[in-house]
């Protein structure tokens, strides 16, 4: 990463949480980047992460911070998706980069502030330290040693799709993580949203039925463990579930058909395998180390992953049975809902949609589809920037 820029880099960030507080540290931690400004809706945490980061200025108006303390690059580290979409867009608007530390917003809206960044000669980029982050970055290597990718993998150490807030209060707090977050994780929504960002950036899409998850115990197991015959000409995207290297992401690759049939002996001799396919794999990924990475890249112009495209989308499923009448808010890691990635399909509801209260109106059985027909979206600020941007995608056929 060429980290020659002509000045210090003013960073602002949103979210004092687990994360937050690690970029903040790492911000201060790297040279010729300033942590300006933290902003939370708790005071409190905002200026202890201010702290940290070597910052004095914290407070729980964003537009006022902004406003008063110019910046560079925002980094959006919230949990929240509605809240975050407006900042990022704030941000865009003041001509300030905006670095996704926040998975969420980035599947709900990530065209819409794709094309807001590009109105505004900016960049808007997913962060370089999350998984799909990593594997853009693994990509962007295979592509330049002359690989073609088949499939993107991430690896998954433990999954319980029925997972709920309180069974899972004890692992959240081991991991400083709160008991939603902890959930998302552990049911697996997290992970889907993080795969459908990667491949709504790239043109992948989930192999048909959704991606798979075998268990393994080795990620080198992935060569055996897929129906690659089946993939088409089209990257997949897929997980690998408890094996080792935990915290990793993989690439299974081939080598493009333009290159000689020598490019086998060297990939054996390199002990990478008789292929035809061969595996390539990262042993971790350090999500706020890494986000200086993206800070540059922003900088630079050159995001890691920016959505122009939708080629798939995370949709809510029935944890258990569900009757009719039935509340859902804030959907990712609720007790109501889990998420699974699937290509595009206009009648079902994406999981990213239900942060605000909404009401079944007829009973869903458990593992059943919400769709349209099941609720009606809330009349807020994420559903109409949603519909904003349905429109552009539908008008500029992105």
């Amino acid at each position: 990463m060429n980290t020659d820029v002509p000045k210090q880099i003013q960073v602002g960030l949103v979210g004092a949480g687990c994360m937050g507080r690690g970029i903040a540290f790492q911000v201060k931690a790297t040279p010729k980047m300033t942590l300006a400004w933290v902003c939370d809706q708790n005071l409190t945490a905002a200026q202890d992460a201010s702290a940290l980061g070597g910052s004095e200025v914290a407070g729980e108006d964003f537009q006022a911070l902004i406003d008063e303390h110019p910046i560079d690059v925002l980094v959006e580290a919230t949990n929240s998706i509605g809240p975050a979409a407006e900042y990022c867009l704030a941000a865009l608007r003041s001509q300030a980069h905006v670095v996704l530390m926040n998975a969420e917003v980035d599947l709900a809206l990530g065209p819409l502030l794709h094309q807001v960044a590009q109105d505004h000669q900016v960049t808007v980029t997913s962060d370089a330290g999350d998984q799909h982050g990593v594997l853009a970055s693994l990509i962007a290597e295979a592509d330049l040693m002359g690989f073609d990718i088949i499939q993107a993998g991430n690896i998954k150490g433990f999954l319980d799709r029925q997972a709920t807030p309180d069974s899972i209060q004890g692992e959240a707090a081991k991991r400083n993580l709160s008991p939603t977050q902890c959930c998302a994780y552990t049911d697996g929504t997290k992970l889907h949203i993080e795969m459908a960002v990667l491949a709504n950036a790239l043109g992948y899409l989930p192999p048909n039925g959704g991606m798979t998850g075998p268990r393994a115990q080795r990620v080198e197991e992935a060569l055996q463990l897929f129906d690659f015959s089946n993939y088409g000409d089209t990257p997949r995207i897929d997980y690998l579930l408890g094996a080792e290297p935990g915290g990793g992401v993989y690439l299974i690759v081939r080598p493009k058909k333009e290159l000689p049939p020598e490019q086998a002996f060297y990939l054996n001799y390199y002990k990478l395998g008789n292929g035809p396919e061969y595996i390539l794999y990262r042993p971790y990924h350090l999500c706020h180390l890494e986000t200086p990475k993206a800070i540059f890249a922003a900088m630079e112009g050159r995001p890691f992953l920016t959505q122009s495209r939708r080629t798939c989308d995370v949709y809510a499923y029935a944890k258990r049975d569900l009757p009719a009448g039935t509340s859902i808010q804030h959907a990712i890691g609720s007790a109501e809902c889990y998420g699974l990635v699937e290509p595009h399909q206009s009648h079902k509801i994406p999981i990213v949609l239900l942060e605000e209260s909404a009401v079944l109106t007829r009973e869903l059985l458990q593992d059943q589809a919400l769709t349209a027909e099941d609720l009606a979206l809330p009349d807020c600020t994420l559903t109409q920037l949603w519909r904003e941007q349905e429109q552009l995608l539908t008008s500029t056929q992105l």
